[in-house]
């Protein structure tokens, strides 16, 4: 983010405008009330005319901001608005030692065991080391099989690897498929390039036995939900017969209007990369 802002603020303006002077603005702004991108943008051209579409999200991935509810219709977009994080939370933020210590246990209490490593590529952030050290007291280690140390939480659950996995749905971008460095615990290694095939995409796959097995995506018309499940190998039939199960009930979670529900199995054709849960982009 810091090369995107010496784009914009290499130098003072003309104007006088600082990077300083144009956050404190944009986050006086965002304090009144929930601003939408529109407002936001329009916002940002009377501060800087001659600006590029880039600064707009230069801004938010500065500011800190929380997306308030509702935020469009469910599965169908909207206009959704952000709110300045500490007016809509009502208070400050806690120190930022506090906040990373909280930030790992609640990585690890969705994701343990889990290495360090795994930590910065969920998180983003750098030199985690000697924050995790400092936990060190509070957490559980483990080894893996390639003798890498793994953190928990004291207590946290740790079923047997012989403890069956039912079959679930897993949505475009899910953390369950970014929140680890050795991505081969969730995906194999051969169907990687099928779950994320470029383009900062992420499909929406499904697990058998705990391992992405296939993506999915819905095709709706007005009348009817059509769920499509395309395995990257063959299926037993008792598999087949989870996964529609579980089909229907995603059915009527996702398209909660339509009564008409039909599940597709086809055979993968690679295409995946142009379509995302709700529909062909």
């Amino acid at each position: 983010m810091r090369a995107n802002w010496s784009v914009f603020f290499g130098q003072p303006l003309a104007s006088g405008l600082t990077r300083e002077r144009l956050l404190a603005e944009m986050q006086g702004f965002l304090r009144e009330k929930p601003r939408t991108n529109v407002e936001l943008r329009t916002h940002l051209a009377e501060l800087v005319p001659q600006m590029d579409e880039r600064l707009l999200y230069a801004v938010r991935a500065t500011l800190s901001l929380i997306q308030v509810f509702p935020g469009g219709a469910w599965g169908v977009g909207g206009s959704p608005a952000y709110a300045e994080a500490q007016a809509w939370l009502g208070r400050s933020f806690v120190p930022p030692a506090e906040g990373l210590r909280a930030l790992i246990r609640s990585y690890l209490a969705a994701f343990g065991p889990a290495s360090t490593k795994d930590l910065h590529i969920w998180s983003g952030l750098s030199r985690l080391q000697s924050a995790v050290e400092m936990l060190r007291p509070e957490l559980t280690t483990f080894r893996d099989e390639q003798g890498r140390e793994l953190f928990d939480l004291p207590g946290a659950l740790l079923p047997s690897a012989h403890t069956p996995a039912p079959v679930r749905f897993i949505p475009d971008f899910d953390n369950l498929m970014l929140a680890y460095n050795d991505r081969q615990r969730i995906i194999p290694e051969h169907y990687r390039s099928s779950v994320i095939p470029g383009r900062s995409l992420v499909l929406p796959t499904f697990l058998v036995d705990g391992f992405v097995s296939g993506i999915w995506y819905i095709e709706r018309t007005p009348t009817i939900a059509r769920l499509i499940l395309q395995p990257f190998e063959p299926l037993p039939l008792s598999i087949s017969q989870e996964l529609q199960a579980e089909g229907q009930r995603l059915l009527a979670w996702a398209a909660e209007k339509i009564d008409t529900f039909e599940i597709v199995v086809s055979t993968y054709d690679g295409n995946g990369g142009k379509q995302n849960m709700w529909g062909r982009l």
